[in-house]
């Protein structure tokens, strides 16, 4: 059974950093590109960012290139999300999400962890 559970969410001031991780059971992420999803209330998942499965291909969407990274650490099993210089505008609810093509559309993911809340908030 695949499991995808992220952790590492919370309540962070404006400015500050967070860092997600996505932990894996019942699969290998080594042969799986790995995407970062986000929903707000009233709006629909986007990407944040993906990496592929050999980690030569990195995306992020415009609004957080520059703040925040993406990577894997294998002999774990788990991806993260190094979230820097966050903005009120980032909170959301975050997920981690495994599939077989590197992309930011959410559609071509085939599993999901739960989500963890991240509030950028004074």
């Amino acid at each position: 059974q695949v499991q995808l559970v992220e952790s590492g969410g919370g309540l962070v001031q404006p400015g500050g950093s967070l860092r997600l991780s996505c932990a894996a059971s019942g699969l290998t992420l080594d042969y799986y590109s790995i995407g970062w999803f986000r929903q707000a209330p009233g709006k629909e998942r986007e990407g944040v960012s993906c990496i592929s499965s050999s980690d030569d291909r990195i995306s992020y969407t415009d609004s957080v290139k520059g703040r925040f990274t993406i990577s894997r650490d294998n002999a774990k099993n788990t991806a993260y999300l190094q979230m820097n210089s966050l903005k009120p505008e980032d909170t959301a609810v975050y997920y981690c999400a495994v599939g077989g093509i590197t992309t930011l559309d959410r559609y071509e993911y085939e599993y999901w962890g739960q989500g963890t809340q991240v509030t950028v908030s004074s």
